[in-house]
């Protein structure tokens, strides 16, 4: 007799579906896994045999075979355990045969019988829900499961035990758990902590308004961290579909402590020694990386040139096609990366290139030389540029607080908010910011008045943008119109746009 139970193994964040196909039949005694195994799957046998045997069941002196099918689709990670075990005591007679045929099941086994948290819990009950069956997961993962909506039949059970006395001999019943909520972080930091810098202050604004990617230029100590740490405090939350991608990656990634939801949009911010598959993803079983994580949030890069080359310029497809597809030669993985960058810079090694009494040991060509490590390519993919110059004594001493982050987030709220209702009227729902829109639909929604053209057809030929640095001062332009509610793009939004755009064209970038 064959018992079979359905579960799952993760590509990216898509679940697909697993048959685990147990068999006992006469033979040598022992326990073989097949189907393409890595070793967290092939040393299940060991934890399999332990929980069941704590949980009273004793294995019959025969051959056990596990395959998991299909055969040629890798499995990777523990949450294959509790699958093994129930196809097992169902080959064995301890649970009904039919028993499980509704529910996709998912869990690690712990010696004693209990069930461990696994990761991806989120998604194999969406992949669950999909194919119209319930879940079976660990009791630490069920609030997280429970997101996936209240039609979908969810068992968090501890133990064995706790599984089999409730769905297979009713003397105990599980109720189905709640989503949780992680409460937002208490105590944002705040614009108003901020004093001087207006000019970088406008363009965090304007950037958190269309979701442009931002670089900031300056000495150290001027505030560019500062005023990176304080985007957050001025985004609108998540919406309901974003918050679902978010948590699906992070739970992919093993990130939702508890099982528990945030609205707050991610904030991720990676030491500049990072590599190449920590910030894009990658590894033995291709796990997200940092600009995943930082789907529909920041991506803050400190210390913007100190990262190494080629793993900026990894960045530069993610930025432009908001996906992150690490290939392999026996599969391909893509998540989902819809980043804003947001880096901040020395001008150069010593940090004091341009600044007033100042001068580098090594001239202008240590400023060359640092900046030059940020290609031509990425820069042009960076929206805003704006230099964040020392603070001055006179700013420090001056009584009174700055604007708080809480107009300034009204501001931006009523921006992404007459964009949406924009893209919707156009047909493109799917749209949520104009740093995401295409070039066909900038065109028609940013198009400039007969001065504004003016100056923008004069700044190109002069500035020599490219292609994509004339769209994306188009889309600052109409952002810049978004926060003036005003319906057309003027010359004085096109004027603001460009001066952000020149502010990069100074920096000696090779391409």
């Amino acid at each position: 007799m064959v018992a079979r139970v359905s579960t799952v193994a993760f590509q990216g964040i898509e679940g697909l579906p697993v048959d685990v196909q147990v068999m006992v039949a006469p033979g040598r005694v022992g326990m073989q896994i097949v189907g393409l195994p890595d070793k967290a799957v092939a040393e299940s046998r060991e934890r399999v045999q332990a929980a069941l045997h704590a949980s009273g069941l004793a294995l019959p002196a025969k051959r056990v075979t596990v395959n998991l099918a299909p055969a040629d689709l890798p499995k990777e990670g523990s949450h294959f355990d509790l699958a093994i075990a129930l196809g097992l005591m169902a080959a064995l007679g301890a649970v009904p045969a039919d028993a499980l045929s509704d529910y996709i099941v998912i869990g690690e086994l712990n010696l004693d019988g209990t069930i461990a948290a696994v990761a991806g819990a989120l998604p194999a009950a969406i992949g669950a829900n999909a194919l119209g069956k319930g879940l079976i997961c660990p009791a630490d993962s069920g609030p997280e499961a429970a997101w996936a909506g209240s039609e979908i039949d969810i068992l968090a059970p501890r133990s064995l035990i706790a599984i089999a006395n409730h769905h297979f001999r009713g003397t105990q019943v599980l109720s189905r758990p709640e989503p949780a909520v992680r409460m937002a972080a208490a105590g944002l930091p705040d614009l108003s902590d901020i004093k001087g810098q207006e000019s970088a202050k406008r363009a965090l604004e304007v950037a958190a308004a269309g979701n442009h990617n931002l670089l900031m230029v300056g000495p150290p100590g001027s505030g560019k961290s500062m005023l990176a740490a304080r985007l957050p405090s001025i985004l609108p939350p998540l919406s309901p579909a974003e918050l679902l991608e978010v948590s699906m990656i992070h739970s992919i990634a093993g990130q939702l402590p508890g099982g528990k939801l945030s609205d707050s949009r991610p904030f991720r911010a990676p030491h500049h020694s990072a590599t190449m598959a920590a910030l894009i993803g990658g590894g033995a079983r291709a796990k997200p990386g940092e600009a995943s994580l930082a789907h529909h949030g920041v991506l803050f890069l400190d210390e913007f040139p100190e990262f190494a080359p080629q793993v900026l310029d990894a960045l530069r497809q993610p930025l432009e096609t908001a996906t992150c597809i690490i290939a392999r030669a026996n599969h391909r993985v893509t998540y989902p990366a819809a980043i804003q960058l947001i880096a901040a810079m020395n001008p150069c090694r010593c940090g004091m290139a341009g600044e007033p009494g100042r001068s580098c040991a090594r001239g202008p060509r240590c400023m060359a030389d640092y900046q030059a490590r940020i290609s031509g390519p990425l820069m042009d993919r960076i929206d805003i540029r704006v230099d964040v110059p020392a603070v001055s004594a006179a700013d420090l001493i001056r009584p009174g607080t700055s604007e708080p982050s809480a107009a300034v987030a009204r501001r931006v709220a009523r921006a992404r908010e007459l964009q949406r209702d924009r893209f919707a009227a156009l047909g493109h729902a799917e749209l949520t910011s104009n740093a995401r829109s295409s070039t066909t639909v900038i065109e028609k929604i940013a198009e400039p008045d007969a001065a504004g053209l003016q100056l923008l057809r004069d700044a190109a030929e002069k500035m020599k943008f490219s292609a994509r640095g004339y769209h994306r001062v188009l889309k600052v332009a109409r952002t810049l119109a978004d926060l003036d509610e005003a319906p057309r793009v003027g010359r004085i939004h096109l004027a603001e746009a460009i001066s952000y755009r020149m502010a990069g064209e100074r920096l000696p970038v090779a391409a």
